[in-house]
């Protein structure tokens, strides 16, 4: 039977709070009981809470009561014991926690709560089942590496709230219930009880809010906003997750950037206790996608994308000649030292990249004792080949991989290539932290499907003003004021200058193929709003999520997140999404179509 706790039952401290300097005090500590050890006249107990674990010594000299109880423990009783802090005898020392020099000799213990034998043991990187372990989240985040991952996340959010502050910035909560949007992803909807018919939807981000408290004169804007996206699931991405949103008046994207590049660098010093150094790599859009064949470029590695459209401008080989031909273009890169993988290997990357919607790859291997071997070689010119390899810069070990198509599929298959070919060859180490920022993305993108241009980032970003001329005759040539902040390969953040004309914003919603209509329908309160005196303003946020998992070097967000979703956007402990009550939906006026089988 479960014992109750007393007034005289009070937690003095954490289990890994204990060290050499306490020795002698009498504590109270809590938690689950790790493992029991019976050793006959000897009782050992691991003590485990959030902070780390602690042992709880029964000897002849402990009480017969507690030693008794002490025997019927099993792994994850809650306990509640009191005792006196003493050295660990000779011999017994525990170097692999920071309390293995100590232990406490129990005078008193409680059971709190028994527990049944756990579906997986609750250890540091458990072999088990992810699927297992989220239909058990509550013994999961037990886990010493979960715990530590939750914590983290907590101490880098609370960095942000003093960062911000510090700098000036004011917490404002803005709403969770906001009218749905047209652009964008999916939205959620939440369907009204009060007017039949109608819907709120959980927000995207919390954009238009942001820039009308702008409007309204609070010049620096922060929270640590919640945010919802009906959209496929990737292991960085969750259905609902969670920014560090921010705003800024009066500013150009040199004072966004700084003054976010700011905030990274106090992160990680006070976190990590490390100097992230001067400013952070500036890359304009189009050098990124030249040289990377990526918008969030891997900087850590070479392995450079290089045009080799010029050179084979006059092939004769077909599958060069008609993606140049088409407008499309011929690009490599060399993967320095790559000469060692077999043709097995090699096989295998010509398969990745048809993931990418390229139709092959071209390849080159140079072997360090001379010898070559290519796809390629033999359908081209000695000249053509030499000028390759000069331009590749290749040496022997080296490999030359090369794709022929239309500049999208280059870039994407490319771009992903160099990256599956470092993390191949153990090039992507997640303690080297590259940062960058990437910068004049495009304002807008066209839709071979739709027929239409859609707003890279959203509608409210404000072009690049030497470009303004171009929105009418050519929207495509258009660059924005927008900047994403990149590490590692993985985007952290984005944001842009908004557009503070009426004016501009108008004709943003006839680019994108809104009527006066539609964008007065849809945005009429912020057209009326940019009536009444709109400062330059500007902004970013942070995936949080991503944030806290690229700093601790995991690529699973939801191992930063207490009770993430699945790839089915499912949540496995609590079986939701879950029908609604009938009654319920009457109120609503909701009638459900049943799946058809």
């Amino acid at each position: 039977m479960a014992e109750l706790l007393t007034t005289n039952d009070k937690r003095t401290c954490l289990c890994a709070e204990l060290s050499s300097a306490n020795v002698g005090q009498t504590v109270c500590v809590m938690g689950w009981a790790q493992k029991q050890r019976d050793l006959g006249a000897l009782i050992f107990i691991d003590l485990r809470d959030r902070s780390g674990i602690v042992q709880l010594a029964f000897d002849d000299a402990t009480d017969r009561e507690a030693f008794d109880k002490a025997f019927t423990v099993r792994a994850e009783f809650v306990l509640c014991a009191h005792g006196v802090v003493r050295p660990r005898g000779e011999g017994a020392v525990n170097k692999n926690i920071p309390t293995g020099e100590i232990e406490i000799a129990v005078t008193e213990l409680k059971i709190l709560s028994a527990s049944q034998t756990p579906p997986f043991e609750i250890v540091e990187n458990s072999p088990v089942k992810p699927e297992l372990r989220l239909q058990h989240r509550y013994l999961d985040l037990r886990r010493p590496d979960m715990a530590y991952n939750i914590m983290a996340r907590s101490k880098i959010t609370k960095l942000a709230r003093d960062y911000y502050a510090q700098n000036g910035f004011i917490d404002i909560e803005t709403p969770c219930l906001i009218a749905p949007t047209p652009e964008g992803a999916r939205d959620y909807l939440v369907p009204s009880r009060v007017h039949h018919g109608k819907f709120y939807a959980l927000p995207q981000s919390p954009q238009l809010y942001k820039q009308l408290l702008m409007v309204s004169g609070f010049d620096r804007y922060f929270q640590i906003a919640r945010c919802f996206r009906d959209e496929d699931l990737r292991a960085d991405r969750q259905p609902e997750f969670t920014q560090i949103d921010t705003e800024m008046s009066f500013v150009n994207e040199d004072d966004v950037m700084r003054m976010h590049e700011g905030f990274l660098k106090f992160m990680f010093k006070e976190f990590y206790n490390i100097d992230l150094g001067g400013d952070f790599i500036r890359m304009p859009y189009a050098e990124a996608m030249d040289r990377f064949g990526s918008d969030k470029p891997d900087i850590r590695f070479g392995f450079e994308l290089k045009n080799l459209s010029d050179i084979l401008a006059g092939t004769e080989f077909k599958v060069f000649a008609g993606a140049i031909a088409n407008g499309g273009s011929v690009r490599a890169i060399n993967v320095n030292g790559g000469a060692s993988m077999s043709r097995k290997e090699i096989d295998a990357l010509v398969e990745f990249v048809k993931t990418y919607k390229a139709k092959g790859l071209a390849w080159l291997k140079w072997a360090e004792n001379g010898d070559i071997s290519s796809s390629y070689a033999k359908f081209l010119t000695e000249a053509e080949n030499e000028a390759i390899k000069a331009r590749m810069e290749a040496k022997p070990g080296d490999l030359i991989l090369i794709v022929a198509d239309k500049n999208s599929v280059v870039f994407d298959a490319l771009g992903a290539l160099r990256c599956h070919c470092a993390k191949k060859m153990g090039l992507c180490d997640p303690k080297d932290f590259k940062f960058l920022w990437v910068t004049e993305f495009p304002l807008l993108e066209y839709s071979e499907e739709d027929g239409r241009f859609y707003a890279k980032h959203h509608p409210f970003t404000m072009p690049m003003e030497e470009d303004l001329q171009y929105i009418d005759s050519d929207p495509g040539r258009v660059r924005a004021k927008a900047y994403d902040i990149v590490l590692n390969g993985t985007e952290l953040g984005g944001g842009s200058i908004r557009i503070h004309s009426g004016e501009i914003q108008s004709k943003m919603f006839e680019v994108l193929g809104f009527t006066p209509e539609d964008a007065q329908e849809k945005f009429g309160f912020l057209l009326e709003a940019f009536k009444y005196g709109v400062p330059p303003h500007g902004g970013l946020a942070f995936g949080l999520d991503r944030l806290v998992a690229l700093s601790i070097g995991l690529e699973d967000i939801r191992d930063v997140i207490a009770f993430p979703k699945v790839q089915n956007a499912s949540e496995l402990m609590t079986k939701c999404p879950a029908p609604a009550d009938a009654k319920a939906l009457e109120e609503l006026a909701i009638a459900v179509v049943a799946d058809e089988e």
